[in-house]
């Protein structure tokens, strides 16, 4: 999820640019990459590349941060629109978490909003509390809990598409880390959950509880679900200093590990100019980075080259590298080009092993799309120019990569 960030703007669009637009809208129409996967299997990962039954799964995914919360119907929608992009991956948080029902623990965030599930709005969801009573954590697997991740991971299944799941949400817009730490009295942001023996044990009952349960819907325990693609430790979560984070990822990860042997782990580390230091952790089977050039005062064509540069980062690691959240306001006037430059240098590099937007956001329940006045980064089922580069970027995946075997995308890598 996203810090508040002053909206800067650009205004580069150019002829060449907008042949390249053209170019890539001109692609045939191909089979969806969700299409040719086997439900059976589980993605693995073949030097810089992902892999199922042997082919190349190159990435083309969204995110989406209400899913776990929104209702029924908004969760449908989503998955269908990511359906209508051809989007093979769904990018998601486990979340909400609060303080304690009798409210005797504070909720930190607002988690009686009146709004649309967009907008934050959980309407009663909650996956974690704390239970005053047992003076510790307590998971809700009701029907306002994890039955409704079951629903998610059910209807995502239906579709054949995968899912990434972070564990838990670094931020404090649902609650996240910051509640949890928040539930001993600290009001250390960066340190205190990833170093305090109780926030880690709390953390390690949540992975294993998740892990190992059985799905009531479709019966199979997460663990054995190749419906997931993976499993991230947090979303950003950036504890300081560096080497605790890196401890407690090698910590956890190597302990999500001890449980399910089946399912790729990544840190879900967003910080770009840690360059991938994690990468070298032997339980972490691929490495995460989040791109927001206008925070980073990058104009589109610095950008274009951090693709490249976090790509030439995962040949020498020898391990997949995902760009698994980016964004550029619509506003901006050359926001299309930016778009069609960025995906077709993540479709052109056999290093790259692909992308996640931010964010799919679907019709609410109200009747409209989010308003997203602030950072403008919503992708839409509207038939913008916007959607019609990412369906493009979709299809040119799935015509081009997954039609080869992954030994042949490894070999083209420098």
């Amino acid at each position: 999820m996203i810090v508040d960030w002053q909206r800067v703007k650009y205004g580069l669009g150019t002829a060449g640019l907008r042949v390249l637009v053209f170019a890539l809208l001109s692609v045939p129409p191909a089979v969806s990459a969700a299409d040719n996967l086997s439900p059976a299997s589980f993605i693995r990962t073949s030097g810089t590349a992902f892999t199922v039954d042997g082919r190349p799964f190159f990435v083309t995914g969204v995110n989406n941060h209400y899913v776990t919360f929104g209702s029924q119907d908004e969760v449908i929608r989503v998955l269908d629109d990511a359906v209508a992009m051809g989007a093979n991956v769904v990018r998601i948080f486990l979340q909400p978490v609060i303080g304690s029902l009798d409210g005797s623990t504070a909720t930190i965030w607002n988690w009686r909003l009146e709004a649309d599930a967009s907008d934050l709005a959980v309407r009663g969801t909650y996956l974690l509390s704390w239970d005053p009573g047992e003076n510790g954590m307590a998971i809700n697997d009701g029907a306002n809990g994890m039955q409704k991740i079951d629903f998610l991971v059910a209807e995502a299944g239906k579709r054949r598409l995968r899912l990434i799941i972070a564990f838990l949400d670094f931020w404090a817009y649902t609650g996240g880390a910051q509640q949890m730490r928040a539930w001993y009295g600290s009001q250390d942001q960066s340190t205190f959950f990833f170093d305090d023996r109780r926030t880690k044990r709390d953390y390690r009952t949540w992975v294993r509880h998740v892990v190992q349960r059985v799905n009531l819907l479709t019966g199979l325990a997460y663990r054995d679900d190749p419906t997931i693609m993976a499993w991230e430790l947090m979303n950003e979560g950036n504890a300081r200093p560096e080497a605790l984070r890196l401890a407690w990822t090698a910590e956890m990860s190597a302990y999500v590990k001890s449980l399910d042997s089946n399912h790729l782990v990544s840190s879900g580390h967003a910080n770009v100019s840690e360059k991938l230091s994690d990468l070298t952790i032997p339980t972490l089977d691929f490495g995460t980075w989040h791109g927001y050039p206008l925070y980073y005062n990058l104009t589109v064509q610095q950008f274009d080259d951090q693709i490249t540069e976090f790509c030439q980062l995962a040949a020498r690691a020898n391990k997949p590298v995902l760009l698994e959240e980016f964004g550029y306001a619509r506003s901006n006037r050359d926001s299309a080009d930016a778009y069609a430059i960025w995906l077709d240098t993540l479709a052109r590099d056999p290093r790259c092993a692909g992308w996640i937007v931010w964010r799919l956001a679907s019709r609410q329940d109200s009747g409209g799309y989010p308003a997203d006045e602030h950072d403008q980064f919503d992708i839409r089922n509207d038939g913008s120019v916007i959607w019609n580069i990412l369906k493009a970027a979709t299809a040119r995946a799935a015509q081009s990569r997954e039609t080869r075997p992954a030994s042949e995308a490894v070999r083209e890598a420098p």
